[in-house]
């Protein structure tokens, strides 16, 4: 063996290890510097598009609607599955869905059609409708309460069950406190 040629080989060896470690260092330096340019510029996208990225954040707020409607959101699918016939009964009670366009911001980019949440959809009215219905389910939630003060009539007038002995005889208190009402 030739000592002077070995040492020539090695010496190629090396170069060529070199050669090789450095390429793709220069190649990956550049793919990352790719790589970071484009997840500044999707993260530029999503702060124009999403409102808050904080978990705690309602996602079922409902945004405020134009003069003289109403929003609430509705129930569209119960785990995949859709109800056609609830679905008829809110378009019978005057319920439409909102589309994408009037609130994007609802919505991932690009879509379109509705806005949908966790199987709910947001859905309008027309306020005066939306009024009047609400009038007639407090008549009929005071109705009902009427009804069972009248059952518990602490002087056995008018109740199911004779109130003659006091041990049995209701203390029926009644209040009225204001409570929040959603718009």
């Amino acid at each position: 063996m030739n000592p002077i040629s070995d040492e020539n080989e090695e010496k190629a060896v090396v170069k060529k290890s070199e050669r090789a470690a450095l390429r793709p260092e220069a190649r990956a330096e550049r793919s990352e510097d790719d790589s970071r340019a484009r997840a500044v510029k999707r993260a530029a996208e999503l702060r124009q598009h999403v409102t808050s990225f904080d978990e705690g954040v309602d996602k079922f707020t409902v945004p405020n609607p134009p003069d003289g409607w109403t929003y609430e959101w509705k129930r569209r699918t119960v785990m995949g599955w859709e109800d056609p016939s609830y679905i008829n009964s809110l378009q019978r009670m005057g319920w439409e869905p909102v589309p994408v366009t009037r609130h994007p911001e609802m919505m991932p980019k690009g879509h379109v059609g509705t806005i949908e949440r966790e199987g709910q959809i947001l859905m309008e009215r027309p306020k005066e409708i939306t009024d009047e219905i609400r009038g007639i389910e407090l008549r009929k939630a005071r109705e009902q309460v009427n009804i069972k003060a009248g059952q518990m009539d602490p002087k056995g007038k008018g109740g199911i069950i004779s109130r003659d002995d006091a041990q049995v005889a209701p203390k029926i208190k009644k209040g009225y406190e204001p409570m929040m009402v959603p718009d």
